[in-house]
């Protein structure tokens, strides 16, 4: 990772607190480690910092980790936000994926695993945790057949070949410059093409545009 990361902690559990600010300070990819307790102080040092990425408990005391990342979505929706929580309930999960979480971990992850998530969501990828990611195809799958969206309407989407190989690609969690490395293409490029994608299919981000695919059998 060519830049170095400032980091917004914000979980309520001191010790958690603790071990995750050492684990974040114990690598070079990452320049300061500001700390937040609750969901207010979140919002406000989000507002204040500027922080490249930001990791959200859920269960915080006055608004929960749900409306702080509304919240700090609602300042820029350029804030990249990892939800890292015991919390593995679907209307959780699906509640902070809709208002513009760009992962969710549960807080059994390894170390080193949330390490990579973090460089790899600080460039632009989505992340679930394989047993969220099974739960949300599930959900995605089962509301197939209820869908409002017309096949007319996915035909009007009109991808073109090479969106299609990007969209699979952010499927896939890849970043951007891992997109632009696997198809031989700038990294501008490739971001241009994302942005193509994102507009095409009416989408804010990269995680809503790689749960529409899979829900509509896009790619």
């Amino acid at each position: 990772m060519k830049n170095k990361l400032k980091i917004l902690l914000v979980e309520d559990h001191a010790l958690t607190r603790f071990g995750l600010k050492t684990t974040l300070e114990s690598v070079d990819f990452v320049s300061a480690v500001i700390e937040s307790e609750d969901g207010e102080s979140a919002v406000a040092l989000a507002q204040e910092h500027q922080p490249d990425l930001i990791l959200m408990d859920l269960g915080l005391s006055g608004i929960d980790g749900i409306q702080a990342t509304k919240q700090i979505k609602s300042i820029n929706k350029g804030f990249k936000i990892i939800i890292l929580t015991s919390h593995n309930s679907e209307e959780e999960i699906l509640e902070a994926l809709k208002v513009g979480a760009n992962a969710y971990c549960l807080k059994d992850i390894t170390p080193q695993r949330l390490l990579q998530v973090i460089e790899t969501v600080a460039e632009g990828a989505a992340w679930l945790d394989p047993s969220i990611a099974e739960l949300v195809l599930s959900k995605i799958n089962s509301a197939q057949s209820s869908s409002h969206i017309s096949e007319d309407s996915l035909d009007g989407i009109n991808l073109t070949e090479r969106e299609s190989q990007v969209l699979k690609l952010i499927v896939d969690g890849l970043s951007n410059a891992e997109i632009a490395e696997r198809i031989c293409v700038s990294i501008h490029t490739a971001k241009a093409h994302v942005c193509n994608i994102l507009q095409k299919l009416s989408v804010e981000d990269r995680t809503q545009a790689a749960i529409k695919a899979l829900k509509y059998n896009i790619v």
